[in-house]
């Protein structure tokens, strides 16, 4: 059996961690630096890190942030916000990034997951996928940071995604992002259903028990809307804010049958 990653994110904006709710309410939540350190230390799996800014001033002093977060931990690195070109994604991977997650411009350069898997290969290409449900077992891709519906269905978007070199989804459901109330286990199993690459959940992890039930393998859940079986979890307000650690996140999941890397 796979282990399951616990994966914190960090938002950051001129040089700093934050966080929101559905995107808005954009709250100061550290030093990213910092914060990289204490969860390397935990036994973090991996570190994502998204410019919100998405400026060309936002995006020069994350990638500082980056080099300097790199010079001390040794676990993957991931980088997304603002990266539009296969430079960008050069910049990225020379100041210490494993892989780069792109959005907004794969949603309008779809060949551009293909020209970074030639360049750096799919392990390093990482969709990012904003969604939003708008009916019943039906999402729609947003783009911008969330503002703006695409029209495309995100199943489909994630499916041509792979197809064209991206080598890992990172599926944020809007709806639930920094509100709590756990994950969209529904939309997490329709990705997963689709594509054969992991998927990373992200958006809306209030309590120890939905971390777990997004990692959980249907054979050790029961009924279906307790589980999720993501590859990953993507986990922000409760670390940033002190909620919980990554060794209590590892703890709860493993006795709940999760298999995690220790």
């Amino acid at each position: 059996m796979q282990a399951k990653r616990i994966i914190p994110c960090l938002d950051v904006d001129d040089g700093r961690v934050v966080k929101g709710v559905k995107f808005k309410g954009i709250q100061d939540a550290g030093d990213p630096v910092e914060l990289a350190r204490r969860y390397n230390d935990e036994g973090a799996d991996e570190l994502t890190f998204l410019d919100i800014g998405a400026s060309y001033k936002s995006r020069a002093t994350l990638l500082d942030v980056v080099q300097q977060v790199a010079r001390e931990v040794f676990i993957p690195l991931c980088v997304g916000g603002g990266i539009r070109s296969v430079d960008d994604m050069r910049d990225a991977m020379n100041a210490g990034a494993d892989k780069v997650s792109v959005c907004t411009s794969a949603l309008k350069n779809p060949s551009l997951l293909s020209e970074m898997a030639r360049a750096y290969g799919s392990q390093c290409v990482v969709l990012s996928i904003d969604a939003k449900r708008v009916g019943e077992n039906v999402w729609h891709a947003f783009s911008h940071g969330g503002r703006t519906d695409t029209g495309l269905d995100a199943i489909d978007w994630a499916k041509q995604a792979v197809k064209l070199g991206a080598g890992e989804i990172l599926l944020n459901s809007i709806d639930a992002d920094g509100t709590g109330a756990g994950y969209d286990l529904a939309l997490t199993r329709a990705i997963l259903d689709a594509v054969h690459v992991p998927v990373i959940a992200s958006g809306g992890a209030g309590n120890l028990d939905q971390i777990a039930n997004v990692l959980l393998p249907p054979d050790a859940a029961g009924a279906c809307d307790t589980w999720g079986n993501a590859d990953a979890a993507l986990v922000a307000s409760l670390l940033h804010f002190g909620k919980t650690t990554i060794p209590a996140i590892k703890k709860y999941a493993e006795a709940k049958g999760v298999c995690v890397r220790w």
